[in-house]
């Protein structure tokens, strides 16, 4: 009986840790549209402010450009899913002049 009380004190427990530290994820990696770095139009010292950007990948999205949606950046080759993944949420695909 002792062993189904602890099992049941350190699941509830680890749900718990698991709520709040998706709450934490979940404000850090959206930051509100108007901060987001436009990768049709931003400089290389502006893309490299966006969180998980190195010198080589900002040196490629601003080679390969334009791009219809954010996604293309995967769908060209420009980056991996990997560097995509990390980067996604920074990031706006604006069309047009700005």
């Amino acid at each position: 009986m002792q062993t189904r009380r602890e099992f049941i004190r350190l699941w509830a427990t680890a749900i718990c840790l698991t709520v709040t530290g998706r709450a934490q994820t979940a404000s850090k990696t959206n930051p509100p549209p108007e901060s987001r770095v436009d990768i049709n139009h931003a400089s290389m010292d502006a893309l490299m402010k966006v969180p998980g950007m190195t010198r080589s990948w900002a040196g490629r999205i601003v080679r390969f450009r334009p791009y219809r949606i954010k996604s293309d950046l995967v769908d060209h080759g420009v980056v991996t899913s990997e560097v995509y993944a990390r980067i996604k949420n920074y990031i706006i695909a604006h069309r047009g002049e700005q």
